[in-house]
């Protein structure tokens, strides 16, 4: 799916151009679930876009009492699902925020994933979920070989969602943030796995592009020359590949990979492959998402700096 031009605004949105999910998000605010049902029931054979679906649909329902509902009246395949998705959102909040509820949500989020997965047994969706909150009790089981730091973590929780979709890629992104330092993990642990999954990954996946997620994330502004890191020839060649073997597959996409193409024009423009760069700010249309930009201050203005940098126009002010 091609995105649309920028016409002078940034777009939001975690919808962004799946149509069908914006109009769904409406229905959900406004406590129907109908359209929510087929919107998922459609993407059963596409686990790319059920894991898209369902998590923003989910941050729309957390606050609600609308999946409750749902699965009592109807307690099928979709409805489960997002019933784990959403009581996984308020047990890791509940986690983060130190509440005293935390545990008991985190069993009924737990119950939730096992009802989800019972229901579909080659979905990855409901695991993927449940890894989500592997970081809750820093699973410590042995790493396969290949890996210089040998980092424990839940890798056959992960092994077993591989076993049902291969690449995954929300389902490496969870993994890949267990190791994050805020987790409880180390830098050098996460740059270790996010260079052997990627290397494992097809070139033209998206899932090359999780080595330059690890190096946002170790993003520190106190060190000497952290922003000239992106130079180096390691990351330079990591994004200019994913430019040449990724970016083309993207207008087949029936979503615009936000996310992603923000990660990678980041990399880009920090690296000084501005002209590269250009061409993924086309391919991400008036879309944006806060993330890699809020690492580095307020996502708007970072945006909105790379874009100059790329001589493309910003938003005007309001």
């Amino acid at each position: 799916m091609a995105a649309e031009l920028f016409e002078g605004q940034y777009v939001w949105h975690p919808a962004a151009d799946d149509r069908v999910l914006a109009s769904v998000c409406v229905d959900v605010r406004a406590g129907r679930h109908r359209y929510a049902c087929e919107a998922l029931a459609e993407t059963r054979s596409d686990f790319a876009l059920r894991a898209h679906r369902s998590l923003v649909l989910a941050s729309e329902a957390a606050g609600t009492d609308l999946v409750e509902r749902w699965l009592a009246e109807e307690p099928s395949p979709e409805a489960a699902l997002m019933w784990a998705r959403v009581a996984v959102q308020r047990a890791m909040r509940a986690a983060d925020a130190r509440d005293g509820r935390a545990e008991a949500l985190e069993r009924i989020a737990l119950a939730a994933c096992e009802r989800a997965a019972a229901l579909a047994p080659d979905d990855p969706t409901p695991w993927v979920a449940k890894l989500t909150m592997a970081r809750l009790h820093q699973l410590r089981e042995p790493a396969p070989q290949g890996l210089l730091t040998a980092p424990p973590g839940p890798w056959r929780l992960f092994a077993h969602i591989l076993s049902l979709d291969p690449w995954h890629r929300e389902a490496h992104h969870r993994f890949l943030s267990f190791f994050f330092t805020r987790h409880g993990g180390t830098v050098n642990a996460a740059w270790d796995v996010a260079a052997f999954l990627s290397q494992r990954a097809p070139v033209d996946s998206a899932l090359r592009l999780l080595p330059l997620v690890a190096l946002v994330e170790s993003y520190n502004p106190t060190q000497l020359l952290a922003d000239r890191v992106w130079e180096q020839p390691q990351w330079r060649s990591t994004a200019l590949a994913a430019y040449r073997k990724w970016l083309p597959t993207v207008a087949g996409s029936r979503f615009t990979p936000v996310l992603d193409l923000a990660y990678l024009a980041h990399a880009l423009v920090m690296g000084q492959s501005e002209f590269e760069a250009r061409a993924v700010f086309a391919a991400m249309g008036p879309y944006a998402s806060r993330m890699p930009w809020s690492a580095f201050g307020d996502p708007a203005e970072q945006l909105s700096r790379a874009r100059r940098a790329c001589g493309l126009p910003v938003p005007g002010p309001a």
